[in-house]
């Protein structure tokens, strides 16, 4: 019988690392159904049909709360509530290693709860209405420190056709040195060789901590992506995670 327990995940929500304060995540994706039922020639018997309407996106968490910090949870949910600002949240397993399922969507945060009783250990409690698909892919660039240029892991996520989109999300969870700034982009190519990689898509240069999404249109027949990078400033530092996933 299979069956996946829930006892690690890594949760990222904007610039923070949730992974050491979250206990419970959810993502939910919805259609709108939509009524198209009509009259059937011949007498035939009536069944309900149902068009695609609307799709929305919901994430949902909860978890221990703390404060002080940009990377924190309070900080980073309080800054996007008041600010009605998006914030992309990406979900993948423990390791977050290159090629790892992947989870990710931008979402305005709508709830924010804090407290409970005497004694009780301070939670937090956050839902974020998204702003577009909720995206399933893998894990392009793992969360380390690096402090120069680099690419990630090649990932054979298949070729897009008309209408599809490859989307790919960054988040940069801290940054230092003197004029640093991180530029990152989304390279494709036939195979995995890497012998004449075409940018297909790049980030804003990053100079702190937040988080991006850039996508790339339909139709490209190479089959091999990944997520190169630029950094430059004296004795740089940037800690990021990228994710990517076609629709």
């Amino acid at each position: 019988m299979g069956g996946t327990v829930l006892l690690n995940a890594r949760i990222f929500a904007g610039a923070a690392d949730l992974t050491g304060s979250t206990n419970r995540v959810e993502l939910s994706c919805t259609v709108e159904e939509k009524d198209a039922t009509t009259f059937k020639p011949g007498g035939a018997a009536a069944w309900r049909e149902v068009l695609g309407g609307v799709a929305s996106t919901t994430v949902s968490a909860a978890g221990t709360w703390e404060a002080g910090d940009p990377g924190m949870v309070d900080d980073a949910l309080w800054s996007a509530l008041n600010g009605r600002s998006r914030l992309l949240w990406t979900v993948c397993p423990a390791g977050a290693s290159p090629g790892d399922l992947a989870y990710f969507a931008s979402g305005l945060v709508t709830s924010y709860q804090i407290g409970d009783a005497a004694g009780e250990v301070a939670p937090w409690e956050a839902e974020a209405a998204g702003s577009g698909l909720l995206l399933r892919g893998a894990v392009a660039v793992s969360p380390g420190a690096r402090g120069g240029d680099g690419e990630g892991d090649g990932l054979q996520l298949g070729a897009l056709a008309a209408g599809q989109r490859l989307y790919a999300g960054l988040h940069v969870l801290s940054a230092a040195g003197t004029l640093r700034s991180l530029t990152a982009r989304v390279e494709s190519d036939t195979d995995d060789t890497w012998g004449s990689p075409t940018t297909r898509a790049a980030f804003n240069p990053a100079t702190g901590a937040g988080s991006q999404v850039v996508s790339v249109t339909g139709p490209v027949t190479d089959t091999w992506w990944r997520v190169a990078w630029e950094i430059t400033g004296t004795d740089p530092s940037f800690v990021f995670l990228v994710a990517v996933g076609i629709a």
